[in-house]
């Protein structure tokens, strides 16, 4: 057997487990709510929450939630991530940037980002900003700290060589810094991506009318369990979609990472 028929066998067998996991772990929650051995109150059958699903999204209201959420996340993932990707490669390129700039980095970024949002909502308010805010505190610090180290790591003979070929700064930048340190740079958009999923919805439960941690919010004051579950639910669908869409776009830009 080639080498490129296993590879593909094994690639197969990752995603059958990938997608067959989730629905034995569904088979196992609907016996064990049907049988009466979990209080369905808390731990309502997959089927009742799939039909709260079927209500919600023919009411449009799943829809409208999702929409405004992934509206929120969009914005604050340029927001914060640009100017992470460009002061990561300053970072990393000029020592003295980087002496000025890391131990502000170091100092603020093991602040759990949850426990700003009362800072956050006195800066911005309760209106979208601080929404979009928070995301964007998310995305900033895995893109600039992945970024940074990114560009370290890269041989020094490549900068040498741009100097002897007559590289100014943007194309040292453009052509050595940022492919050379874009394994990091999308290991920190992977992980920035999902902490700003997460602080999206903690953002969302206070002072906001709408979005999926509203819904969710919302549902536990009234105790509407099913529907509480179904926002949580819309948030891991989103978070799984969002990985598969950057593990493609890493395996296009570095075929490499795919190989292995």
């Amino acid at each position: 057997m080639s080498v490129k028929r296993r590879t593909m066998d094994t690639a197969m067998q990752d995603r059958l487990l990938g997608i067959g996991s989730p629905i034995v772990l569904f088979l196992l929650w609907e016996i064990a709510a049907r049988l009466h051995w979990i209080d369905v109150r808390f731990f309502p059958a997959p089927s009742s929450i799939f039909g709260e699903f079927v209500r919600l999204g023919a009411s449009g209201e799943l829809l409208s939630n999702t929409l405004t959420s992934l509206q929120r996340l969009a914005i604050g993932i340029v927001i914060g991530g640009v100017p992470a990707l460009v002061l990561g490669l300053a970072m990393g390129l000029y020592r003295p940037i980087n002496a000025a700039i890391d131990p502000l980095i170091s100092a603020t970024y093991p602040i759990p980002k949850s426990a700003i949002l009362p800072l956050i909502l006195l800066i911005f308010g309760l209106g979208e900003s601080s929404k979009i805010a928070m995301v964007a505190i998310g995305m900033f610090y895995p893109v600039v700290i992945n970024t940074a180290v990114g560009v370290r790591q890269i041989d020094k003979i490549y900068f040498d060589v741009g100097k002897n070929f007559g590289a100014n700064r943007w194309n040292t930048f453009r052509t050595i810094a940022f492919p050379g340190a874009l394994p990091f740079i999308m290991t920190g958009v992977k992980l920035g991506v999902g902490l700003g999923l997460i602080l999206i919805a903690i953002a969302e439960m206070v002072g906001a009318k709408s979005g999926l941690g509203f819904l969710i919010w919302n549902a536990w004051q009234i105790f509407a369990v099913k529907t509480m579950y179904v926002g949580i639910i819309s948030i891991a669908i989103i978070g799984f979609i969002l990985t598969v869409i950057l593990n493609e776009v890493e395996r296009r830009l570095i075929p490499a990472r795919a190989t292995r």
